[in-house]
């Protein structure tokens, strides 16, 4: 009987502090590493800035016009303006923002301060670019609301 309650004790002893050490593990050691959390899909967020439009543009005043011409980039049109304009303002030292990164399969994403990465999708409305600017996307799909064009995939990977 002697054997058996210390026996029972012991086991007693070593489940408690595995279960302490478990417990702690799980929920008692706050982390920032977030780069083993799903990847998130932007497409659902209702901004990408304050500098995004998310309705095509209008003019202030029916039948008149402010001399901007504008073309409409939704699509990989769009992905691919704000990842340039990501790189083009990072390159002038604006770190502000988190660098976006152009992925092998063709998709822009960018990673939070704990790794977890985060799919950038166009705008639901598009983005209004002034025509000059936009000219050098209109091979892409969704310039200028075409349903054709070529997507991202190829993009920055050297064949």
């Amino acid at each position: 009987m002697k054997k058996i309650g210390k026996y029972l004790q012991t086991t007693a002893v070593v489940t408690s502090v595995l279960l302490t050490q478990t417990l702690t593990a799980c929920g008692g050691a706050k982390t920032t590493d977030t780069s083993n959390l799903p990847a998130v899909d932007e497409s659902n967020r209702s901004s990408f800035g304050s500098n995004v439009n998310s309705k095509p543009a209008t003019s202030t005043r029916a039948g008149m016009s402010n001399g901007q011409k504008v073309a409409l980039l939704a699509g990989a049109a769009a992905v691919y303006y704000l990842f340039q304009k990501n790189q083009k303002a990072r390159a002038a030292g604006d770190t502000t923002e988190p660098q976006y990164y152009l992925s092998k399969n063709g998709r822009v994403y960018y990673r939070e301060a704990g790794g977890r990465v985060h799919w950038v999708t166009a705008p639901q409305g598009g983005i209004s670019v002034p025509m000059g600017e936009a000219q050098q996307y209109q091979e892409f799909e969704g310039y200028d609301g075409r349903t054709t064009g070529r997507n991202l995939a190829g993009i920055g990977t050297s064949n």
